[in-house]
Protein backbone atom coordinates (compact mmCIF):
# COMPACT_ATOMS: atom_id res chain seq x y z
CA UNK A 1 0.00 0.00 0.00
CA UNK A 2 1.72 2.94 -1.30
CA UNK A 3 1.78 6.10 1.89
CA UNK A 4 -0.25 8.80 1.53
CA UNK A 5 -0.56 12.33 3.17
CA UNK A 6 -3.00 14.93 2.99
CA UNK A 7 -2.25 17.77 1.21
CA UNK A 8 -2.94 19.95 4.38
CA UNK A 9 -0.98 17.40 7.06
CA UNK A 10 2.28 15.97 8.03
CA UNK A 11 3.68 12.31 7.24
CA UNK A 12 1.13 11.19 10.48
CA UNK A 13 -1.69 12.03 8.66
CA UNK A 14 -4.39 11.04 6.35
CA UNK A 15 -7.23 12.77 4.71
CA UNK A 16 -10.73 11.34 5.45
CA UNK A 17 -11.29 10.20 2.04
CA UNK A 18 -7.78 8.53 2.15
CA UNK A 19 -8.72 6.41 5.27
CA UNK A 20 -12.07 5.51 3.56
CA UNK A 21 -10.49 4.48 0.59
CA UNK A 22 -7.56 2.17 2.24
CA UNK A 23 -10.85 0.92 3.80
CA UNK A 24 -12.28 -0.24 0.61
CA UNK A 25 -9.05 -1.80 -0.30
CA UNK A 26 -8.75 -4.04 2.86
CA UNK A 27 -12.02 -4.86 2.34
CA UNK A 28 -10.81 -6.45 -1.38
CA UNK A 29 -12.19 -3.68 -3.31
CA UNK A 30 -10.28 -3.30 -7.18
CA UNK A 31 -13.10 -1.73 -9.20
CA UNK A 32 -14.90 1.46 -8.71
CA UNK A 33 -17.16 3.26 -11.49
CA UNK A 34 -18.50 6.86 -11.27
CA UNK A 35 -18.20 10.24 -13.09
CA UNK A 36 -15.83 12.61 -11.75
CA UNK A 37 -17.31 16.02 -9.99
CA UNK A 38 -16.71 19.04 -7.98
CA UNK A 39 -18.12 17.02 -4.91
CA UNK A 40 -16.48 13.17 -5.14
CA UNK A 41 -12.99 14.13 -6.41
CA UNK A 42 -11.27 13.59 -2.84
CA UNK A 43 -12.30 10.23 -3.32
CA UNK A 44 -11.06 9.86 -6.72
CA UNK A 45 -7.53 11.50 -6.05
CA UNK A 46 -7.37 9.53 -3.47
CA UNK A 47 -7.41 6.34 -5.52
CA UNK A 48 -5.74 7.40 -7.94
CA UNK A 49 -2.58 8.29 -5.68
CA UNK A 50 -2.56 5.20 -4.20
CA UNK A 51 -3.05 2.82 -6.90
CA UNK A 52 -4.76 -0.17 -5.77
CA UNK A 53 -8.67 0.75 -6.80
CA UNK A 54 -8.88 0.93 -10.69
CA UNK A 55 -11.50 3.87 -11.39
CA UNK A 56 -14.02 3.38 -13.94
CA UNK A 57 -15.23 6.63 -15.65
CA UNK A 58 -18.32 6.01 -17.07
CA UNK A 59 -20.58 8.80 -19.09
CA UNK A 60 -23.82 8.86 -16.72
CA UNK A 61 -24.28 8.02 -12.70
CA UNK A 62 -26.78 5.26 -13.92
CA UNK A 63 -23.89 3.81 -15.83
CA UNK A 64 -22.29 3.40 -13.25
CA UNK A 65 -23.94 2.07 -10.63
CA UNK A 66 -25.08 -0.60 -12.75
CA UNK A 67 -21.58 -2.14 -13.78
CA UNK A 68 -20.72 -1.62 -10.23
CA UNK A 69 -23.62 -3.81 -9.70
CA UNK A 70 -23.04 -6.50 -11.94
CA UNK A 71 -19.25 -6.15 -11.20
CA UNK A 72 -20.18 -7.07 -7.65
CA UNK A 73 -22.72 -9.99 -8.73
CA UNK A 74 -19.33 -12.17 -10.62
CA UNK A 75 -16.55 -10.30 -9.14
CA UNK A 76 -14.42 -11.70 -6.83
CA UNK A 77 -14.63 -8.53 -4.63
CA UNK A 78 -17.33 -6.00 -4.35
CA UNK A 79 -17.45 -3.23 -6.51
CA UNK A 80 -18.05 0.42 -5.48
CA UNK A 81 -19.43 2.87 -7.20
CA UNK A 82 -18.94 6.61 -6.34
CA UNK A 83 -21.49 9.86 -7.55
CA UNK A 84 -21.79 13.36 -6.94
CA UNK A 85 -24.18 14.78 -5.14
CA UNK A 86 -27.75 15.77 -5.92
CA UNK A 87 -28.53 15.24 -9.69
CA UNK A 88 -25.63 12.48 -9.91
CA UNK A 89 -26.79 10.70 -6.65
CA UNK A 90 -30.26 11.05 -8.23
CA UNK A 91 -28.73 9.78 -11.15
CA UNK A 92 -28.03 6.29 -9.62
CA UNK A 93 -31.17 5.58 -7.96
CA UNK A 94 -32.70 3.33 -10.89
CA UNK A 95 -29.40 1.29 -10.24
CA UNK A 96 -29.68 0.92 -6.79
CA UNK A 97 -32.92 -0.16 -6.89
CA UNK A 98 -32.13 -2.53 -9.33
CA UNK A 99 -29.58 -3.56 -7.08
CA UNK A 100 -31.73 -3.70 -4.06
CA UNK A 101 -34.17 -6.21 -5.74
CA UNK A 102 -31.44 -8.60 -6.81
CA UNK A 103 -30.00 -8.75 -3.55
CA UNK A 104 -26.63 -7.02 -4.41
CA UNK A 105 -23.99 -5.92 -1.61
CA UNK A 106 -23.26 -2.56 -3.78
CA UNK A 107 -21.17 0.22 -2.02
CA UNK A 108 -22.05 3.86 -3.34
CA UNK A 109 -20.30 6.88 -2.04
CA UNK A 110 -21.65 10.20 -2.86
CA UNK A 111 -20.23 13.17 -2.22
CA UNK A 112 -22.08 16.31 -0.47
CA UNK A 113 -21.81 20.03 -0.57
CA UNK A 114 -19.41 22.30 2.25
CA UNK A 115 -20.85 21.28 5.36
CA UNK A 116 -21.84 24.91 6.51
CA UNK A 117 -24.20 25.22 3.62
CA UNK A 118 -26.01 21.62 4.29
CA UNK A 119 -29.41 21.58 4.72
CA UNK A 120 -30.45 25.24 4.37
CA UNK A 121 -32.00 25.48 0.97
CA UNK A 122 -29.75 28.04 0.13
CA UNK A 123 -29.73 26.60 -3.86
CA UNK A 124 -25.78 26.37 -3.32
CA UNK A 125 -24.57 24.26 -6.58
CA UNK A 126 -25.20 20.22 -6.69
CA UNK A 127 -27.50 20.48 -3.76
CA UNK A 128 -30.11 18.25 -3.28
CA UNK A 129 -33.44 18.41 -0.71
CA UNK A 130 -33.04 15.25 1.72
CA UNK A 131 -31.13 13.42 -0.30
CA UNK A 132 -30.40 11.49 2.66
CA UNK A 133 -34.03 9.97 2.60
CA UNK A 134 -33.69 9.76 -0.98
CA UNK A 135 -30.78 7.39 -0.69
CA UNK A 136 -32.69 5.58 2.03
CA UNK A 137 -35.44 4.82 0.01
CA UNK A 138 -33.46 2.94 -2.96
CA UNK A 139 -31.00 1.26 -0.39
CA UNK A 140 -30.54 -1.55 1.92
CA UNK A 141 -29.57 1.52 4.31
CA UNK A 142 -27.63 4.93 3.95
CA UNK A 143 -25.46 7.09 6.48
CA UNK A 144 -24.59 10.39 6.66
CA UNK A 145 -20.99 11.31 7.76
CA UNK A 146 -20.86 14.06 9.88
CA UNK A 147 -17.75 13.98 11.25
CA UNK A 148 -14.84 13.31 9.75
CA UNK A 149 -13.89 10.42 12.83
CA UNK A 150 -16.70 8.68 12.03
CA UNK A 151 -15.88 7.99 8.36
CA UNK A 152 -14.19 4.94 9.03
CA UNK A 153 -16.62 3.68 11.75
CA UNK A 154 -19.40 3.99 9.41
CA UNK A 155 -17.63 2.76 6.09
CA UNK A 156 -17.15 -0.63 7.64
CA UNK A 157 -20.50 -0.45 9.49
CA UNK A 158 -22.29 -0.11 6.23
CA UNK A 159 -20.35 -2.52 4.35
CA UNK A 160 -21.52 -4.85 7.00
CA UNK A 161 -24.89 -4.43 6.67
CA UNK A 162 -24.12 -4.42 2.87
CA UNK A 163 -22.81 -8.44 3.37
CA UNK A 164 -25.46 -9.59 5.89
CA UNK A 165 -28.45 -11.28 4.42
CA UNK A 166 -31.09 -10.40 3.30
CA UNK A 167 -27.53 -8.20 1.26
CA UNK A 168 -28.20 -5.06 -0.33
CA UNK A 169 -26.55 -1.35 -1.86
CA UNK A 170 -25.93 0.96 1.01
CA UNK A 171 -25.12 4.75 0.29
CA UNK A 172 -22.71 6.88 2.35
CA UNK A 173 -23.12 10.71 1.72
CA UNK A 174 -19.72 12.47 2.79
CA UNK A 175 -19.75 16.67 2.30
CA UNK A 176 -16.44 17.47 0.35
CA UNK A 177 -15.20 19.71 3.38
CA UNK A 178 -15.42 16.59 5.45
CA UNK A 179 -13.41 14.07 3.41
CA UNK A 180 -10.62 16.46 3.03
CA UNK A 181 -9.94 16.69 6.80
CA UNK A 182 -6.49 15.15 7.89
CA UNK A 183 -6.88 12.48 10.49
CA UNK A 184 -4.21 10.50 12.57
CA UNK A 185 -2.84 7.84 9.84
CA UNK A 186 -2.85 4.43 10.74
CA UNK A 187 -3.74 1.07 9.18
CA UNK A 188 -6.99 -0.26 7.89
CA UNK A 189 -8.92 -2.21 10.57
CA UNK A 190 -10.41 -4.28 7.21
CA UNK A 191 -13.95 -5.73 7.49
CA UNK A 192 -15.96 -6.46 9.79
CA UNK A 193 -17.04 -10.17 9.68
CA UNK A 194 -20.53 -11.24 8.96
CA UNK A 195 -21.91 -14.15 11.29
CA UNK A 196 -23.65 -16.63 9.97
CA UNK A 197 -27.09 -17.00 10.92
CA UNK A 198 -27.34 -20.62 12.21
CA UNK A 199 -30.86 -22.13 11.68
CA UNK A 200 -32.96 -23.67 14.45
CA UNK A 201 -31.74 -27.34 15.30
CA UNK A 202 -35.38 -28.65 16.24
CA UNK A 203 -36.96 -27.08 13.04
CA UNK A 204 -34.16 -28.20 10.90
CA UNK A 205 -34.55 -31.92 12.79
CA UNK A 206 -38.78 -31.76 11.89
CA UNK A 207 -37.81 -30.63 8.21
CA UNK A 208 -35.48 -33.61 7.75
CA UNK A 209 -37.53 -35.71 9.03
CA UNK A 210 -39.99 -35.01 6.51
CA UNK A 211 -37.96 -34.83 3.87
CA UNK A 212 -36.86 -38.38 4.75
CA UNK A 213 -40.42 -39.37 4.78
CA UNK A 214 -41.29 -37.52 1.07
CA UNK A 215 -41.24 -39.55 -1.92
CA UNK A 216 -41.94 -36.64 -4.19
CA UNK A 217 -39.51 -33.63 -2.98
CA UNK A 218 -38.63 -30.18 -5.00
CA UNK A 219 -36.47 -28.00 -4.01
CA UNK A 220 -36.30 -24.43 -5.51
CA UNK A 221 -32.83 -22.57 -5.08
CA UNK A 222 -32.90 -18.97 -5.24
CA UNK A 223 -30.04 -15.70 -5.09
CA UNK A 224 -29.68 -16.70 -1.36
CA UNK A 225 -28.40 -20.42 -2.31
CA UNK A 226 -25.18 -18.89 -4.75
CA UNK A 227 -23.02 -19.88 -1.60
CA UNK A 228 -24.22 -23.66 -1.27
CA UNK A 229 -23.58 -24.53 -4.45
CA UNK A 230 -21.82 -28.03 -2.45
CA UNK A 231 -24.83 -28.59 -0.32
CA UNK A 232 -27.73 -28.42 -3.08
CA UNK A 233 -25.06 -30.33 -5.06
CA UNK A 234 -25.24 -33.11 -2.91
CA UNK A 235 -28.99 -33.01 -2.04
CA UNK A 236 -29.48 -33.48 -5.87
CA UNK A 237 -27.31 -36.46 -6.27
CA UNK A 238 -29.80 -37.90 -3.88
CA UNK A 239 -32.42 -37.49 -6.39
CA UNK A 240 -33.58 -34.65 -4.91
CA UNK A 241 -35.17 -32.26 -7.98
CA UNK A 242 -33.80 -28.88 -8.33
CA UNK A 243 -35.99 -26.13 -10.08
CA UNK A 244 -34.23 -22.56 -9.48
CA UNK A 245 -35.44 -18.77 -9.63
CA UNK A 246 -33.49 -16.95 -12.67
CA UNK A 247 -31.54 -15.10 -9.58
CA UNK A 248 -30.69 -18.52 -8.89
CA UNK A 249 -29.50 -19.89 -11.99
CA UNK A 250 -26.10 -21.88 -12.13
CA UNK A 251 -26.77 -23.10 -8.15
CA UNK A 252 -26.85 -26.57 -9.73
CA UNK A 253 -24.89 -27.72 -12.78
CA UNK A 254 -27.07 -27.38 -16.29
CA UNK A 255 -26.70 -30.50 -17.25
CA UNK A 256 -27.09 -32.46 -13.61
CA UNK A 257 -29.95 -34.86 -13.96
CA UNK A 258 -31.79 -33.09 -11.21
CA UNK A 259 -31.45 -29.81 -12.76
CA UNK A 260 -34.81 -28.58 -13.50
CA UNK A 261 -33.80 -25.29 -14.84
CA UNK A 262 -35.82 -22.15 -14.84
CA UNK A 263 -38.57 -23.23 -16.11
CA UNK A 264 -40.86 -22.63 -13.25
CA UNK A 265 -43.45 -21.59 -15.12
CA UNK A 266 -43.59 -23.58 -17.86
CA UNK A 267 -45.94 -26.51 -17.84
CA UNK A 268 -44.14 -29.58 -17.82
CA UNK A 269 -42.28 -28.77 -14.53
CA UNK A 270 -45.05 -26.41 -12.81
CA UNK A 271 -46.46 -29.62 -13.33
CA UNK A 272 -43.40 -31.49 -11.42
CA UNK A 273 -43.79 -28.55 -8.72
CA UNK A 274 -47.47 -28.74 -7.98
CA UNK A 275 -47.28 -32.44 -7.90
CA UNK A 276 -44.61 -32.59 -5.17
CA UNK A 277 -44.95 -33.44 -1.92
CA UNK A 278 -43.23 -31.37 -0.07
CA UNK A 279 -41.22 -28.42 -1.32
CA UNK A 280 -38.24 -26.75 -0.05
CA UNK A 281 -37.76 -23.03 -0.84
CA UNK A 282 -34.27 -21.85 -0.37
CA UNK A 283 -33.42 -17.86 -0.48
CA UNK A 284 -35.90 -17.30 -2.93
CA UNK A 285 -38.81 -14.39 -2.83
CA UNK A 286 -40.84 -16.12 -5.49
CA UNK A 287 -41.48 -13.90 -7.09
CA UNK A 288 -44.62 -12.86 -8.93
CA UNK A 289 -42.80 -13.76 -13.00
CA UNK A 290 -41.75 -17.02 -11.79
CA UNK A 291 -45.41 -18.11 -10.20
CA UNK A 292 -47.75 -16.59 -12.61
CA UNK A 293 -48.40 -14.27 -10.10
CA UNK A 294 -48.51 -16.57 -7.16
CA UNK A 295 -51.11 -17.87 -9.40
CA UNK A 296 -49.36 -21.55 -9.07
CA UNK A 297 -50.56 -24.28 -6.90
CA UNK A 298 -47.32 -24.89 -4.54
CA UNK A 299 -47.59 -27.95 -2.27
CA UNK A 300 -49.18 -27.37 1.00
CA UNK A 301 -46.05 -28.61 2.85
CA UNK A 302 -43.81 -26.09 2.04
CA UNK A 303 -40.60 -25.22 3.92
CA UNK A 304 -39.36 -21.96 3.44
CA UNK A 305 -35.58 -21.30 3.98
CA UNK A 306 -34.29 -17.79 4.35
CA UNK A 307 -32.15 -15.21 6.50
CA UNK A 308 -34.97 -12.80 6.04
CA UNK A 309 -37.40 -13.03 8.42
CA UNK A 310 -40.15 -11.35 6.32
CA UNK A 311 -40.11 -14.15 4.06
CA UNK A 312 -42.32 -16.05 6.11
CA UNK A 313 -45.60 -16.56 4.33
CA UNK A 314 -44.66 -14.17 1.79
CA UNK A 315 -46.86 -15.04 -1.24
CA UNK A 316 -47.44 -18.35 -0.27
CA UNK A 317 -48.02 -19.82 3.69
CA UNK A 318 -45.27 -21.56 4.87
CA UNK A 319 -45.37 -24.98 6.59
CA UNK A 320 -42.17 -24.74 8.27
CA UNK A 321 -40.05 -22.05 8.26
CA UNK A 322 -36.59 -22.12 8.80
CA UNK A 323 -34.74 -18.27 9.64
CA UNK A 324 -31.12 -18.71 8.49
CA UNK A 325 -28.28 -19.18 6.22
CA UNK A 326 -29.13 -21.28 3.37
CA UNK A 327 -25.68 -23.21 3.85
CA UNK A 328 -26.00 -25.03 6.71
CA UNK A 329 -30.05 -25.42 6.67
CA UNK A 330 -28.94 -27.32 3.22
CA UNK A 331 -26.71 -28.96 4.93
CA UNK A 332 -28.76 -30.13 7.49
CA UNK A 333 -31.38 -31.68 5.50
CA UNK A 334 -28.94 -33.99 4.04
CA UNK A 335 -29.48 -36.37 6.89
CA UNK A 336 -33.28 -37.12 5.46
CA UNK A 337 -32.05 -37.31 1.45
CA UNK A 338 -31.25 -40.62 1.17
CA UNK A 339 -33.93 -42.65 -0.69
CA UNK A 340 -34.86 -44.39 -3.50
CA UNK A 341 -36.51 -41.70 -5.62
CA UNK A 342 -35.20 -42.59 -8.95
CA UNK A 343 -38.73 -43.10 -10.48
CA UNK A 344 -39.29 -38.92 -9.54
CA UNK A 345 -36.03 -38.19 -10.68
CA UNK A 346 -36.69 -39.78 -14.29
CA UNK A 347 -39.64 -37.84 -14.40
CA UNK A 348 -38.53 -34.39 -13.08
CA UNK A 349 -35.35 -34.95 -15.82
CA UNK A 350 -38.02 -35.54 -18.87
CA UNK A 351 -40.41 -32.43 -17.46
CA UNK A 352 -36.55 -30.74 -17.72
CA UNK A 353 -36.37 -31.56 -21.38
CA UNK A 354 -40.20 -31.25 -22.17
CA UNK A 355 -39.73 -27.43 -21.03
CA UNK A 356 -36.66 -26.90 -22.99
CA UNK A 357 -38.01 -28.40 -26.33
CA UNK A 358 -40.69 -26.90 -25.62
CA UNK A 359 -38.93 -23.19 -25.84
CA UNK A 360 -37.61 -24.47 -29.03
CA UNK A 361 -40.54 -25.16 -30.51
CA UNK A 362 -41.69 -21.48 -29.68
CA UNK A 363 -38.79 -19.42 -30.77
CA UNK A 364 -38.88 -20.93 -34.51
CA UNK A 365 -36.84 -19.38 -36.52
CA UNK A 366 -34.18 -18.25 -33.47
CA UNK A 367 -32.89 -21.82 -32.53
CA UNK A 368 -30.67 -21.67 -34.66
CA UNK A 369 -29.59 -18.48 -33.07
CA UNK A 370 -29.69 -20.27 -29.48
CA UNK A 371 -27.49 -23.05 -30.86
CA UNK A 372 -24.83 -20.35 -31.66
CA UNK A 373 -25.12 -18.96 -28.84
CA UNK A 374 -24.75 -22.66 -26.25
CA UNK A 375 -22.02 -23.61 -28.41
CA UNK A 376 -19.94 -20.37 -28.59
CA UNK A 377 -20.59 -19.46 -24.51
CA UNK A 378 -17.76 -20.97 -22.63
CA UNK A 379 -18.55 -22.91 -19.41
CA UNK A 380 -17.21 -20.65 -17.57
CA UNK A 381 -18.69 -17.38 -20.02
CA UNK A 382 -20.31 -14.54 -18.32
CA UNK A 383 -24.11 -14.39 -19.96
CA UNK A 384 -25.58 -11.06 -19.65
CA UNK A 385 -29.48 -9.92 -20.69
CA UNK A 386 -31.35 -7.05 -20.85
CA UNK A 387 -35.32 -7.01 -20.54
CA UNK A 388 -35.97 -7.98 -24.67
CA UNK A 389 -38.22 -10.87 -26.14
CA UNK A 390 -35.15 -12.55 -26.31
CA UNK A 391 -34.36 -12.71 -22.79
CA UNK A 392 -38.21 -13.37 -21.77
CA UNK A 393 -38.60 -16.33 -24.09
CA UNK A 394 -35.47 -17.55 -24.20
CA UNK A 395 -32.48 -16.38 -22.55
CA UNK A 396 -33.68 -16.35 -19.38
CA UNK A 397 -33.85 -20.03 -19.58
CA UNK A 398 -31.46 -21.24 -21.87
CA UNK A 399 -28.96 -21.80 -22.41
CA UNK A 400 -27.63 -24.28 -19.48
CA UNK A 401 -25.32 -22.49 -16.74
CA UNK A 402 -22.61 -24.35 -14.84
CA UNK A 403 -21.57 -22.46 -12.31
CA UNK A 404 -22.96 -19.55 -9.77
CA UNK A 405 -22.40 -15.92 -10.37
CA UNK A 406 -22.17 -16.57 -14.26
CA UNK A 407 -25.41 -14.76 -15.25
CA UNK A 408 -26.72 -11.35 -14.42
CA UNK A 409 -30.15 -9.86 -15.40
CA UNK A 410 -32.25 -7.20 -14.73
CA UNK A 411 -34.20 -8.39 -11.77
CA UNK A 412 -36.37 -5.40 -11.05
CA UNK A 413 -37.90 -5.83 -14.88
CA UNK A 414 -36.43 -1.99 -15.97
CA UNK A 415 -35.20 -2.06 -19.31
CA UNK A 416 -31.89 -0.41 -20.83
CA UNK A 417 -29.00 -2.43 -17.95
CA UNK A 418 -27.95 -5.04 -19.88
CA UNK A 419 -25.27 -3.27 -22.01
CA UNK A 420 -23.54 -1.53 -18.37
CA UNK A 421 -24.42 -4.77 -16.89
CA UNK A 422 -22.20 -6.68 -19.20
CA UNK A 423 -19.16 -3.71 -19.61
CA UNK A 424 -19.40 -4.27 -15.28
CA UNK A 425 -19.39 -8.10 -15.17
CA UNK A 426 -16.23 -8.10 -18.45
CA UNK A 427 -14.25 -5.69 -16.50
CA UNK A 428 -14.93 -7.77 -12.89
CA UNK A 429 -13.74 -10.76 -14.86
CA UNK A 430 -11.29 -10.09 -17.53
CA UNK A 431 -10.40 -13.19 -18.09
CA UNK A 432 -13.78 -14.94 -18.98
CA UNK A 433 -15.79 -14.30 -22.13
CA UNK A 434 -18.61 -11.98 -21.48
CA UNK A 435 -21.94 -12.52 -23.66
CA UNK A 436 -24.63 -9.93 -23.88
CA UNK A 437 -27.94 -10.28 -25.30
CA UNK A 438 -29.64 -6.74 -25.15
CA UNK A 439 -32.86 -5.23 -27.10
CA UNK A 440 -32.85 -2.25 -29.71
CA UNK A 441 -34.72 -0.40 -27.00
CA UNK A 442 -32.62 -0.76 -24.31
CA UNK A 443 -29.49 0.12 -25.70
CA UNK A 444 -30.78 3.24 -26.77
CA UNK A 445 -31.96 4.05 -23.34
CA UNK A 446 -27.93 4.34 -22.23
CA UNK A 447 -25.65 3.93 -25.50
CA UNK A 448 -22.92 6.17 -24.77
CA UNK A 449 -21.89 3.49 -22.10
CA UNK A 450 -20.02 2.07 -25.72
CA UNK A 451 -17.78 4.22 -25.07
CA UNK A 452 -17.18 3.30 -21.60
CA UNK A 453 -16.20 -0.17 -22.99
CA UNK A 454 -13.84 1.02 -25.80
CA UNK A 455 -12.13 3.18 -23.35
CA UNK A 456 -11.45 0.46 -20.60
CA UNK A 457 -10.87 -2.35 -23.68
CA UNK A 458 -13.72 -4.86 -22.01
CA UNK A 459 -13.84 -8.40 -23.48
CA UNK A 460 -17.71 -8.37 -24.34
CA UNK A 461 -19.49 -9.81 -26.94
CA UNK A 462 -22.89 -8.13 -27.45
CA UNK A 463 -25.75 -9.45 -29.78
CA UNK A 464 -27.88 -6.61 -30.27
CA UNK A 465 -31.76 -7.96 -30.97
CA UNK A 466 -33.28 -5.31 -33.49
CA UNK A 467 -36.91 -5.50 -33.77
CA UNK A 468 -37.26 -1.36 -34.13
CA UNK A 469 -40.30 -1.26 -31.47
CA UNK A 470 -40.52 -2.40 -28.42
CA UNK A 471 -41.46 -5.99 -28.91
CA UNK A 472 -43.05 -6.95 -25.28
CA UNK A 473 -45.11 -3.94 -25.06
CA UNK A 474 -46.43 -3.84 -28.58
CA UNK A 475 -47.31 -7.47 -27.96
CA UNK A 476 -49.05 -6.48 -24.27
CA UNK A 477 -51.26 -4.01 -26.69
CA UNK A 478 -51.77 -6.48 -28.84
CA UNK A 479 -52.84 -9.36 -25.82
CA UNK A 480 -54.85 -6.47 -23.64
CA UNK A 481 -55.46 -3.57 -25.67
CA UNK A 482 -57.04 -4.75 -28.68
CA UNK A 483 -54.19 -3.80 -30.84
CA UNK A 484 -54.20 -0.35 -30.38
CA UNK A 485 -50.09 0.11 -30.75
CA UNK A 486 -48.81 3.36 -30.11
CA UNK A 487 -45.69 4.74 -28.56
CA UNK A 488 -43.87 1.68 -29.16
CA UNK A 489 -41.90 1.57 -32.61
CA UNK A 490 -38.56 3.40 -32.42
CA UNK A 491 -36.25 4.86 -34.74
CA UNK A 492 -32.42 4.12 -34.21
CA UNK A 493 -28.82 5.23 -35.69
CA UNK A 494 -27.32 3.08 -38.08
CA UNK A 495 -25.75 0.62 -35.65
CA UNK A 496 -22.81 -0.51 -37.74
CA UNK A 497 -22.05 3.21 -38.45
CA UNK A 498 -22.26 4.01 -35.10
CA UNK A 499 -20.43 0.63 -33.96
CA UNK A 500 -17.30 2.18 -36.59
CA UNK A 501 -17.48 5.54 -35.02
CA UNK A 502 -15.97 3.53 -32.33
CA UNK A 503 -14.06 0.98 -34.07
CA UNK A 504 -15.67 -1.57 -32.40
CA UNK A 505 -15.81 -5.00 -34.60
CA UNK A 506 -19.30 -5.65 -36.23
CA UNK A 507 -21.56 -7.50 -38.07
CA UNK A 508 -25.21 -7.32 -39.17
CA UNK A 509 -26.89 -10.76 -38.79
CA UNK A 510 -29.74 -10.95 -41.29
CA UNK A 511 -30.42 -15.10 -42.26
CA UNK A 512 -30.27 -17.82 -39.06
CA UNK A 513 -28.58 -19.93 -41.32
CA UNK A 514 -25.76 -17.05 -41.16
CA UNK A 515 -25.94 -17.48 -37.11
CA UNK A 516 -23.15 -19.67 -35.99
CA UNK A 517 -20.41 -17.97 -38.38
CA UNK A 518 -21.63 -14.41 -36.88
CA UNK A 519 -21.68 -15.60 -32.83
CA UNK A 520 -18.55 -17.40 -33.72
CA UNK A 521 -16.53 -14.67 -34.67
CA UNK A 522 -17.99 -12.37 -32.12
CA UNK A 523 -16.68 -14.66 -29.21
CA UNK A 524 -13.45 -15.09 -31.04
CA UNK A 525 -12.62 -11.15 -31.67
CA UNK A 526 -9.92 -10.21 -28.46
CA UNK A 527 -11.63 -7.59 -27.22
CA UNK A 528 -15.65 -5.71 -27.91
CA UNK A 529 -17.73 -7.53 -30.90
CA UNK A 530 -21.10 -5.92 -31.97
CA UNK A 531 -23.53 -8.52 -33.66
CA UNK A 532 -26.81 -6.55 -34.91
CA UNK A 533 -29.75 -9.22 -35.59
CA UNK A 534 -32.03 -7.95 -37.85
CA UNK A 535 -35.67 -9.19 -36.19
CA UNK A 536 -37.54 -7.69 -38.91
CA UNK A 537 -35.04 -10.11 -41.48
CA UNK A 538 -35.97 -12.76 -39.35
CA UNK A 539 -39.29 -12.34 -38.56
CA UNK A 540 -41.38 -13.11 -35.65
CA UNK A 541 -41.02 -15.95 -33.00
CA UNK A 542 -43.24 -18.99 -33.48
CA UNK A 543 -45.14 -17.91 -30.29
CA UNK A 544 -46.05 -14.62 -29.06
CA UNK A 545 -45.36 -13.12 -25.48
CA UNK A 546 -46.73 -10.58 -23.51
CA UNK A 547 -45.29 -10.63 -20.76
CA UNK A 548 -45.74 -12.62 -17.80
CA UNK A 549 -48.88 -14.29 -16.53
CA UNK A 550 -51.57 -12.10 -14.90
CA UNK A 551 -54.40 -12.88 -12.85
CA UNK A 552 -56.11 -10.42 -14.25
CA UNK A 553 -55.95 -8.09 -17.24
CA UNK A 554 -57.68 -4.73 -18.60
CA UNK A 555 -61.06 -4.33 -18.85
Amino acid sequence: MNATVSSAGSNAEMAAADLMVAELEAAGVRLAFGVISIHNMPFLDAMRRRGVIRFISARGEAGAANMADAATRVGPAPAVVVTSTGTGAGNAAGALIEALTAGVPLIHLTGQIDSKYLDRGWGFIHEAQDQLGMLRAVSKAAWRISRPEDAVPILREAMLVARTPPCGPVSIEIAIDTQRVPLPARAPLGPLPVSVAEPDAALLSQAADWLESAERPVIWAGGGTLHATAELRALADAGIPVVMSTSGRGVLDGDHPASLGTFTQLPPVAGVIESADLLIVAGSHLRSNETRTYGMKLPERLIRIDADPAADGRGYPSALFILGDSKPALHGLLRGAAGGRQEWLAQATAARIAAEDRVRSEVGVYAALIDAVTKYLPRDGLFVRDITLSNSIWANRLPRIFAPRHTVHAMGGGIGQGLQHAIGAALACPAKRTLAIVGDGGFMLNPGELATAVQENARLAIILMNDRRYGVIRNIQDADYGGRHGDTDLVHPDFGMFAASLHIPYRKLSHAADADEAIGWAMDQPGLAFVEVDMVSFGPFAAGYAGPPRQSKPA
